[in-house]
């Protein structure tokens, strides 16, 4: 199962983003359950964050990103991609 990567950026305030972010965690609880080894984050030193996770295919992938909270509700501009590794 690949690895992808959802890159984000906020284009909403802060108060607006937080009122999403319990719903955010929640869905990614959800796809950890599901198998998809999520992890989500935000940059420490500048606005946006990352979730990474696996799926079957791309369109998967983007079914899942079209079901993040975020996304729905218009907090984040985001890039998806597959990531592939090259060591372990």
């Amino acid at each position: 199962m690949p690895w992808f990567v959802k890159i984000e950026t906020g284009i909403v305030d802060k108060a607006t983003f937080d009122q999403h972010v319990p719903a955010h965690k929640e869905y990614v609880r959800d796809l950890i359950a599901k198998g998809h080894q999520a992890r989500t984050g935000y940059w420490a030193d500048f606005g946006g964050g990352m979730l990474l996770f696996r799926a079957d295919s791309l369109a998967e992938a983007k079914a899942i990103v079209q079901a993040d909270p975020l996304i729905q509700n218009s907090c984040v501009d985001y890039e998806l991609h597959e990531w592939r590794i090259v060591a372990e």
